[in-house]
């Protein structure tokens, strides 16, 4: 993987240039103190992944990002920072993963190591299948949370929030339950209700409920997750009712 660094701290550069270079074969191919140099840069270059600081002259980090989010090809951003109240901002913009300054090689490490699993599974993959999305980024406690899609059991809206579940953990999402659900894979998630969407994989068990309706109960979880009569039809072409 072929990477950049952008942090206007020359030693933060430096420490995390090395940790880079001692735990991972990820190439660092330029570091960067200003955020107009890096758009420069990635207008003749491409790389991987950029480990990219908030705070840095001329365009900072969070704009930067956003600027990047339009490219064609995106590379993978792990934000680094001492501002912890990012985190969400972060998440909005799909970050692969949000390191807190000072660092701890420990975490670092950790990142590295999702990183270059990452790449490895995306030259797994069928042509075909790369462009599918394998993991999301759910918020807990202002951490970025990179989970894999199949551990996602159901989605459940909640006004202007949307509740994601897994099979130990509950997040909570600053999205509307539509716009998160356009992030998980149509061929592994439904949406069975207004207000409810559901992992195809982990259902256990479907009973039907008033109206020729359903509910449908999930393995590992003491959940019933209804699904709406204009939803039936649909459902049962899936399941092969």
């Amino acid at each position: 993987m072929k990477a950049i660094i952008v942090e206007d701290e020359f030693l933060a550069q430096q420490e995390l240039s090395w940790m880079i270079q001692q735990h991972s074969q990820i190439s660092i191919e330029a570091c960067f103190d200003d955020g107009l140099e890096v758009l420069k840069y990635l207008q003749n270059h491409r790389v991987d992944v950029i480990f990219l600081d908030i705070n840095i002259p001329s365009l900072d980090g969070m704009l930067l990002a956003q600027n990047i989010n339009q490219f064609a090809h995106k590379p993978l951003i792990v934000f680094i920072t001492a501002w912890k109240e990012h985190a969400v901002d972060a998440f909005e913009l799909d970050a692969f993963d949000y390191i807190l300054k000072p660092y701890h090689e420990s975490r670092i490490i950790t990142m590295l190591n999702k990183l270059e699993a990452s790449a490895q599974q995306q030259l797994a993959q069928p042509q075909t299948q790369q462009n599918a999305p394998q993991t999301v980024n759910l918020v807990k406690d202002e951490r970025i949370i990179v989970t894999d899609i199949n551990d996602i059991y159901y989605v459940e809206a909640h006004e202007k929030l949307t509740f994601v579940y897994t099979r130990r953990e509950a997040y909570v999402m600053s999205v509307a339950i539509t716009e998160f659900c356009n992030r998980l894979p149509e061929q592994l998630f439904f949406r069975c209700h207004r207000s409810y969407c559901v992992n195809l994989s982990k259902i256990r068990e479907i009973e039907p409920w008033f109206n020729n309706t359903y509910l449908v109960k999930l393995r590992d979880l003491d959940v019933q997750v209804p699904v709406s009569r204009s939803k039936v039809k649909a459902f049962r072409q899936l399941m092969r009712l």
